[in-house]
């Protein structure tokens, strides 16, 4: 027997209950081991709640209030309850047992940061108010960090000196702290949060790709340990540019992202990075005349589409964007107007549109002032027709192979219907991708059609260059001695944000269903009349002191609630695996098992009770 467990006979012998063995068959030893530390709910804080808080608007938020895992103490900052915190130390210790195994370093940088680096990369200004900024007693400038990208680079220029230190990547799971404007959601969207965040550093970009598949190919083991349905998708990886960014996304129908799949293939991205092919064929031949057509208080696609009686995929929206001119100085002169043509019945992608040659320097959408001034009409009316001042042109490739479509007239109550290309006005100079793709669209790969499904952001990879080693003078001295910047990359993974996005996964009216690796318990045994039966409770002390030999993670019940309420809170808690002790079945030599999810109780022999949960647990 394990140090510090005693037979059940013997602890309630010295309790003064009568000792009642049951036979050495009834219960085996199986492991010789355990891993499991001893718990009884009369030990542990196990508090639920009958209702959720008012401003708990998603699952997750509800059944983590309910179950006592989390306590509000201010808008989006929670108390880590022990149940929650259970949960939180399960997800943390597989992300770190991978992490080292992936040769990645531990370390921990502090929460509270000089701003001194963040003014280095210019962070400080940039970042807005999600940073929190802070001034200790001297005056001096501080932040809370929402990331630590500049203290990492700061250690990295400090310490890496040769290329023979190369590749490094070092990480932390450290509180973080992002001044939502308007947290929600619970742990979805907190403000203090507990993160997973890694930086890679390596010699030259063939090196960094190779750190980001290694990280790559171990955020793909902790999520499949996880035993969650996810997906890695491609991701837009900004300024950078290439495809060195993938996010790991929860698959929940609540979840705020966009994913987009092709059913087909391995094929899968965010919304802002999925991509629209151009239409296959040529452009249908103009078989209507161009006319103004009278849309009185029609100002949307779709008015007009309703109003005429066609699909609204002949309609053409108009977006009027505006850059602004800047001399050497940086003194404002003046300001450029776009005009973005897409289908009526299609989203713009700003992603996209930021790729654009002239506007990938940032962009904004036209002032009233400005539209008025080149197109002489309100919003709503729009269009490449009649315009009073030359605007740059951009169609998205859809547009392009159109005929016979719709757009604004550029006069109140009026639509241009049968514009053709080439006949009523000339082909557009720039044709992008500048759409959300949807539903049915041809894959980029070729291996059939696109499908959407909705996800939560729980992990991303992304190769960040060298843009934090050059603005902070960060080097290496190559094999000529030579300095050269570090190549970094990223890899963060949302610790608190996961337990959220498992229960939006896993759950039902009754509460959570935890997979066993997150469950705070794994097993729970559930005697009934434990106050009342001697032999239920040597029963359910024997079975609990066995699982835990086994080094199963097991909670026994030990308060004395009625079944139903003791039931209701371990489905609500989502513990997924219970054994149910009774007199009755002990008579019969049978104990009920049942998971989580099944709608029934299976009675089992009370002489294989242990082999049987533990085989359950190994599948």
């Amino acid at each position: 027997m394990h140090a510090g467990l005693h037979t059940a006979s013997g602890q309630f012998e010295a309790r003064g209950f009568p000792e009642v063995s049951p036979p050495a068959s009834v219960f085996p030893t199986i492991f010789e081991s355990t891993s499991a530390i001893p718990m009884k709910a009369s030990r542990f804080f196990v508090s639920t709640l009958k209702e959720a808080p008012a401003d708990a608007e998603v699952a997750s938020h509800r059944l983590m209030m309910r179950a006592g895992m989390i306590k509000k103490l201010g808008t989006g900052i929670y108390t880590y309850m022990p149940m929650g915190l259970r949960v939180i130390r399960k997800v943390e210790a597989i992300v770190r047992e991978e992490m080292n195994r992936a040769g990645a370093v531990e370390l921990t940088m502090p929460v509270v940061q000089p701003a001194e680096f963040w003014q280095e990369t210019g962070r400080f200004d940039k970042m807005g108010p999600e940073l929190l900024r802070i001034k200790d007693r001297h005056d001096r400038d501080f932040v809370v960090q929402p990331t630590s990208e500049e203290v990492v680079t700061d250690i990295a220029r400090q310490e890496i000196r040769s290329y023979k230190q190369l590749p490094k990547n070092f990480y932390q799971i450290q509180t973080k702290f992002r001044d939502e404007r308007r947290p929600r959601f619970g742990l979805m969207r907190g403000r203090e949060f507990i993160m997973k965040d890694a930086y890679s550093f390596d010699r030259d970009l063939g090196a960094a790709k190779a750190s980001y598949q290694v990280m790559a190919d171990a955020y793909r083991r902790i999520f499949d340990r996880f035993g969650l349905r996810y997906r890695a998708v491609a991701a837009d990886s900004g300024a950078i540019g290439g495809d060195l960014s993938e996010e790991f996304q929860v698959i929940a129908a609540t979840g705020e992202d966009a994913i987009v799949y092709c059913p087909g293939s391995d094929y899968a991205a965010n919304m802002e990075k999925a991509e629209a092919l151009a239409p296959a064929g040529p452009r249908p031949a103009a078989a209507k005349p161009l006319e103004k057509t009278p849309t009185p208080g029609k100002s949307t696609c779709a008015d007009v589409a309703e109003l005429l009686g066609v699909p609204l995929s002949t309609t053409v929206k108009s977006l009027v964007l505006a850059t602004d001119i800047v001399d050497e100085a940086g003194n404002l002169k003046g300001s450029q107007v776009w005009l973005l043509l897409l289908r009526g019945d299609h989203d713009m992608n700003e992603i996209k549109v930021g790729k654009v040659p002239g506007l990938d320097q940032g962009f904004r959408f036209a002032t009233l002032a400005e539209i008025d001034d080149h197109f002489g009409c309100k919003p709503g009316y729009l269009g490449p027709l009649n315009l009073k001042k030359p605007v740059r042109l951009v169609a998205d490739r859809e547009v392009v192979v159109m005929a016979d479509w719709i757009t604004g007239a550029n006069e109140i109550d009026f639509h241009m219907t049968g514009v053709n290309w080439g006949r009523d006005l000339p082909e557009p100079e720039l044709v992008a991708d500048l759409r959300n793709v949807v539903a049915g669209d041809a894959s980029p790969d070729g291996k059939g059609v696109l499908a959407i499904e909705r996800g939560i952001e729980v992990g991303h990879v992304f190769v960040l260059g060298t843009k934090y080693s050059k603005d902070m003078n960060a080097t290496y001295l190559d094999e000529a001695g030579k300095p050269q910047f570090l190549e970094m990359g990223c890899y963060g993974i949302g610790i608190t944000r996961l337990p959220a996005a498992a229960i939006e996964q896993n759950h039902d009216e009754r509460g959570i269903i935890w997979p066993d690796a997150l469950a705070p318990f794994t097993v729970v045994v559930c005697p009934i009349g434990m106050d009342r039966s001697a032999e239920v409770k040597v029963a359910a002390e024997a079975l609990y002191e066995q699982l835990l030999v086994a080094g199963v993670d097991v909670l026994l019940d030990d308060r004395g609630e009625r079944p139903g309420a003791m039931f209701a809170d371990w489905e609500l808690i989502g513990v997924p695996h219970r054994v149910v002790i009774s007199d009755r079945g002990l008579k019969e030599g049978q104990l009920e098992y049942q998971h989580r999810r099944d709608t029934a109780a299976t009675k089992v022999p009370t002489a294989g009770i242990a082999e049987f949960i533990t085989g359950k647990l190994a599948k």
